[in-house]
């Protein structure tokens, strides 16, 4: 099915961050299939069951896709599958979300105990705060926070906590490197929460994939900017795809 194309949203904020992406996508293929494939709410932050639960859920032989966490969580299930998956495209994923010796360009450990303390004690105002600083670094961030926010889930969703806690742990690298088939990563020049230089870091470690960095881009660069994403996107899977 190198037709179809799964996405995989970020932690807290639902798939609509993904919607115009997928319409525009579909617009400039009218072949491609495009879905958006909630996240589990599972209770626990093991990575292995996050894995069960959507391989058995998304079909194979699709291109999987993903934002922030649904691109870790997309990177980890096409190793995963190897030649059961036609090619990975990752969108403001960092390969460690949370800084550490071996991979510094990463959120500060500090900063992220402050956000799932956060969390904890008030959902809906570390909800909010997140908004802002995913559109932190946009032409309009303010607009694109209200966007944020105004598509979120109502209402407490389950697993937020442990869904911190599994991006707290993620380290994809072995993952990439052990993923044979074609693979696209583009991250934003303005991320407040993946530092651009993740970009350079991750083609240093994979110097024959496809890394692009948007120069003038928030974390939320794919509800920003769809168009140009989507541009982008189509260039890769045709670029990859059979002839």
């Amino acid at each position: 099915m190198r037709d179809r194309l799964i996405l995989l949203p970020g932690w807290g904020l639902g798939v609509s961050p993904l919607e115009p992406l997928a319409a525009a996508l579909r617009g400039l293929d009218e072949h491609l299939h495009v879905e958006i494939e909630p996240l589990p709410e599972l209770e626990t932050d093991d990575l292995n069951e996050w894995l069960d639960e959507l391989d058995a859920t998304l079909p194979d032989n699709v291109w999987l896709g993903g934002w922030s966490l649904g691109g870790m969580l997309a990177a980890e299930l096409a190793a995963r599958r190897g030649d059961r998956c036609c090619g990975l495209a990752t969108f403001a994923s960092n390969v460690c979300f949370v800084a550490r010796s071996e991979w510094p360009s990463a959120m500060e450990q500090t900063d992220f105990d402050a956000f799932i303390a956060g969390c904890a004690a008030d959902p809906d105002g570390t909800l909010k705060r997140f908004t802002l600083l995913c559109a932190q670094g946009s032409d309009d961030a303010r607009a694109l926070a209200r966007q944020l926010k105004a598509g979120a889930p109502h209402g407490p969703s389950a697993g937020l906590i442990e869904s911190l806690k599994l991006l707290e742990t993620m380290d994809t690298r072995a993952a990439l490197q052990a993923y044979r088939g074609p693979q696209l990563h583009l991250f934003g020049g303005r991320d407040a929460l993946v530092p651009a230089e993740a970009s350079t870091e991750l083609l240093k470690l994979l110097p024959d994939i496809e890394v692009g960095l948007i120069e003038q881009a928030s974390h939320a660069f794919i509800l920003e900017n769809p168009h140009g994403v989507a541009a982008a996107i189509q260039a890769f899977l045709h670029e990859s795809g059979d002839d």
